[in-house]
């Protein structure tokens, strides 16, 4: 053993037993412990190094150790553009034999497929640059119980404007149209993802010229003057990049109300058909048809338009006069219109004729002679039919729905006929009664004739007194 190996053993020893002692002696935290720092000896040249394990940052230097030299960064190009081209960065350091480590956003760099790292660690490349490589870059040269960290180099990455949408704070999406209410308040915005931010040009339908180079601005109050096709341009003056968004808005007028029109001519049943419009001024808005204060059902009979505005009645009936009414609505408001009820002519249908002594319709009547007598002539129609009477074996025309005779004589009896008359339909329909006069005959002459007799009688015996009286006056002379 030399005297090198002695010294060593020498200085071990006394080292060891200044610990033990110490450790009985230092408050608890400054206390060495063997287990957690264990002890390193240097031999040679009468030096003992003594250090604790720990980060490399906090390792002692061995005095023969070279120190490490602090590296540098540098970068191919600290501005990029998304998708563009790669980045190279290199990391320099005038020592050999040391560990490169890189560093991103001062987190230990997560390499992935777009990335290429040389074998020695010191240059690193980025093949496709994407927004999410923007940031701090450093690298830390570690050696023999050395670390040395290079100052930050930053990298930017311009990108965009992404595809975006135009949104309006308030409105009903109707498929590729947002509607919106007269009248209301609007806020139009977009949200695009772009570095440096994009700017933004606003345009109204065909107008060349921006109305506005905000990101967001407002319409107080909607009317029909701002409706139309709205588009917004987006434009980053570094990626040179351009994005369109357009947007087409609706807007829908507080609704008045509609009316109901028919054609002007007259309606008569069974007319091929009827067509009703809902007549309104507002051209987005939706119609629905009522009946009778119903929803109204299409069916064979009643057809309605593709767009609801017409209403055509197939056949028309008598029962089809409604009434009628449209409503007109959008998400904001509605309107009915007042109710329409068709007027239809037809008829007369079946004339009837009753006798006010008898119940129902009658084809014979039996009245006593001397008795009255009043007919009724009926018939369903519209407008109300016209009625008139005919008597067998007369001429005599008798107007009315109603025929009174007061005192009944056999010349009474007979065909009595009343045709019932509509001026619009053109159409007549008549029926017919037998009258029958019942009562006693004496002696076959009736009361006129037995005056007539009996004036005729005293006429003669008159006329017989006075040629008496003649011839004895005569005779006297004589």
């Amino acid at each position: 053993m030399g005297l090198a190996d002695l010294w060593g053993h020498h200085w071990a020893g006394i080292l060891l037993a200044a610990s033990l002692l110490t450790m009985w002696s230092l408050p608890a935290a400054a206390q060495l412990t063997l287990a957690a720092s264990p002890l390193n000896i240097t031999q040679g040249e009468k030096d003992v190094v003594l250090s604790r394990s720990g980060t490399p940052d906090s390792w002692p230097i061995h005095p023969r150790a070279e120190l490490l030299a602090r590296p540098t960064i540098s970068i191919s190009q600290d501005t990029a553009i998304e998708q563009r081209g790669q980045v190279t960065l290199f990391c320099d350091t005038k020592n050999a034999n040391v560990t490169i480590h890189w560093f991103a956003n001062d987190v230990p760099l997560v390499f992935h497929e777009r990335m290429l790292l040389s074998t020695d660690g010191k240059k690193l490349t980025i093949l496709t640059v994407r927004r999410e490589d923007s940031g701090t870059y450093k690298c830390k040269a570690e050696g023999f119980r050395q670390v040395q960290s290079s100052d930050p180099t930053f990298l930017t990455v311009n990108y965009g404007p992404d595809p975006f949408e135009i949104k309006l704070d308030s409105g009903v999406s109707s498929g590729e149209v947002v509607e919106v209410l007269e009248g209301s308040t609007m806020t139009f915005s977009v949200e695009t993802q772009s570095y440096p931010p994009a700017v933004h040009s606003w345009f109204l339908n065909n107008n060349s010229a921006p109305f506005s180079t905000t990101r967001t601005f407002t319409i107080q109050a909607m009317s029909t003057e701002h409706e139309g096709m709205y588009r917004c341009l987006a434009s980053n003056n570094a990626t040179h990049l351009l994005r369109l968004g357009a947007l087409e808005v609706r807007v829908l007028e507080m609704l008045t109300k509609p009316s109901v029109v028919s054609p002007s001519l007259n309606l008569m049943e069974n007319a091929s058909s009827v067509t009703l419009t809902c007549q309104t001024s507002h051209k987005g808005a939706g119609v629905l048809w009522f009946l009778r204060g119903q929803a109204l059902l299409p069916s064979e009979h009643l057809v309605l338009s593709a767009d609801n505005r017409s209403l055509v009645i197939h056949g028309l009936q008598r029962d089809d006069t409604g009434p009628y009414e449209c409503e007109v609505w959008n998400w904001g408001s509605q309107a009915r219109s007042e109710p329409l009820t068709l007027t239809i002519s037809y008829g007369p249908d079946q004339v009837a004729i009753t006798s006010g002594a008898a119940s129902g319709v009658v084809s014979t009547i039996k009245a006593e002679l001397n008795s009255s007598l009043t007919l009724q002539c009926q018939a369903e129609s519209q407008p109300g039919a016209k009625f008139h009477w005919t008597i067998e074996h007369s001429t005599t025309v008798y107007m009315g729905e109603q025929l009174i005779i007061g005192v009944l004589t056999w010349e009474h009896q007979g065909i009595y006929n009343c045709t019932a008359s509509n001026p619009l339909t053109q159409l007549a329909r008549s029926a017919s009664v037998l009258v029958r006069v019942v009562g006693p005959r004496e002696s076959s002459l009736s009361a006129r004739v037995i005056a007539g007799i009996a004036v005729g009688a005293l006429t003669v015996t008159a006329l017989s007194a006075g040629l008496g009286c003649f011839v004895c006056n005569r005779n006297a002379r004589w």
